[in-house]
């Protein structure tokens, strides 16, 4: 698990870290960090390279030059260009003056660079970029260059509670090196690029240092997948590994019935159950599921998944009102969501369900649903949407986000452009819902499926598979599983 904390939190930390360690043992440690990432992703002899260090007036203006004094001294030709000459980190620009590097004031030395470090601004700074620093973001970007962001990328706010705009400048960085810990703003933003987290004896729960409390996000990773995802015991049956019940599909979307009853069936649990009118469809694809008209005649189920493709009349408003009224979790997605919206009583209801509700909205179901919260700023909304609903809330975007209604928060960085396709979102219901039904708690089920999900577009996009059923084929690699995808 990637754990990140606010400003204010990493703060507490490092004024401990400094008073135990001194500064000038932490900057060493940090610039150590970011040349190490440097060399590493730089192929062939570094001797005769060029890096260029974008140089602001704070300490991580300082870590990128005592970092490209370690890259001269390695053989790099290193230029900085500094934004504040006046207000340039002392100790920082002696040491690469002492190795042999340069300042210089032309911006076009960028434009040929082997690698760029970004040292503009730390996490003291406030979005959006302006003047000088915003130029060199922009010349950074339209660069050749390996892009190096120290601690996080330039323009983005650290806290992740405002998004980058349409026309701001931010460093889109190819590796950032978080310092201490990751920071919110840094797991949100696409710009962070591949994450380093450079410990340096300021981590949140290293000894000596005080608890900073909780993390403010987390994002799950694979070695999670592996630990979370139940396994089969030798005793198992196919009712002790979790029965699932899907509620999808309609004469205008029977492929949608298809698709989330195939995710499920892909996640192997014990055994899963569809109710709905698209049985004949579904058992054509999936003869393993046992398939009833309603979710009254389908037998007991672990969970329920309910929404997608099943309409929004009056039939399928039943249907709804039957699966919410049993004493399971239940995922809700789809054109369930447009029911709920159209229904807020039975939006208001789900608190008394024990917090055992998953709505999966994107952002124009949100909206409807949450009228009043602001979409702008998606952690804090999707926070106050979980609060007040006392569900769990699975934001779908490209950063897709989960929260708890006691405040947990979850994003997730798997996935792929290749995922808004049609029907991907009914793979993902017909994921979380087998996930909930073997047993795992409502915002892990919602952070660990759409972990899975992500990963299983981009094994499929990697392998030139478009579509939502290209996801089947993926599901039991990501899982760790090494048996073949049932129906494949």
């Amino acid at each position: 698990m990637i754990a990140a904390y606010t400003v204010e939190q990493i703060r507490a930390v490092e004024r401990a870290a400094i008073a135990r360690h001194g500064e000038p043992v932490l900057m060493a440690r940090a610039s150590f960090a970011v040349a190490t990432a440097v060399t590493h992703r730089l192929t062939g002899p570094l001797p005769g390279r060029s890096a260029v260090l974008l140089v602001g007036s704070g300490n991580n203006g300082g870590d990128a030059l005592y970092a490209g004094a370690l890259l001269r001294r390695r053989g790099l030709v290193v230029s900085a260009l500094l934004t504040d000459p006046a207000r340039t980190h002392t100790g920082g620009l002696a040491a690469l003056r002492a190795a042999g590097g340069r300042v210089v004031t032309d911006p076009a030395v960028i434009d040929d660079a082997d690698v760029i470090v970004d040292g503009l601004v730390g996490i003291a700074a406030v979005p959006p970029l302006r003047g000088p620093a915003a130029a060199l973001v922009d010349r950074a970007n339209d660069a050749v260059g390996l892009r190096v962001a120290v601690d996080l990328p330039s323009g983005i706010d650290p806290d992740g509670a405002r998004g980058a705009r349409d026309g701001e400048s931010v460093f889109v960085a190819d590796v950032t090196v978080t310092i201490g810990a990751a920071k919110p703003g840094v797991l949100m933003s696409t710009a962070s690029g591949d994450l380093v987290i450079a410990g340096i004896g300021m981590a949140p729960g290293t000894a000596g240092l005080p608890s900073p409390g909780p993390p403010d996000l987390i994002a799950l990773t694979d070695a999670d997948v592996r630990a979370l995802v139940p396994r089969p015991g030798e005793t198992a049956d196919k009712f002790s590994g979790g029965v699932v019940g899907i509620v999808a599909g309609s004469p205008t979307y029977p492929g949608a019935a298809v698709l989330a009853v195939g995710a499920a069936v892909s996640l192997r649990p014990g055994l899963v159950r569809y109710a709905g009118a698209r049985t004949e469809s579904v058992l054509a694809r999936w003869p393993e599921v046992v398939a009833a008209p309603s979710p009254a005649e389908s037998g007991q189920v672990q969970a329920w998944a309910a929404g997608p493709g099943m309409g929004t009349d009056g039939a399928a408003l039943s249907l709804l009102r039957e699966v919410l009224a049993a004493d399971v979790p239940v995922l809700v997605d789809a054109d369930g969501l447009t029911l709920l919206g159209a229904n807020p009583s039975l939006l208001a209801g789900r608190v008394r369900r024990g917090g055992q509700t998953v709505l999966t909205p994107h952002a124009g179901e949100f909206s409807r649903l949450f009228t009043d919260v602001d979409p702008a700023d998606r952690l804090g909304s999707v926070r106050t949407a979980a609060a007040r609903s006392g569900a769990t809330v699975l934001l779908k975007g490209h950063r897709t986000l989960v929260a708890a209604p006691d405040g947990r928060t979850a994003v997730n960085l798997t996935g792929t452009a290749a995922l808004a396709t049609a029907g991907s979102g009914d793979v993902l219901s017909g994921i979380i819902g087998s996930l909930l039904a073997a047993g795992l708690e409502p915002f892990l089920a919602a952070a660990l499926g759409a972990h899975v999900h992500g990963r299983a577009g981009e094994r499929a996009d990697a392998a030139g598979e478009p579509g939502a059923q290209a996801l089947w084929r993926q599901l039991a690699s990501c899982l760790g599983s090494d048996l073949p995808v049932d129906g494949m």
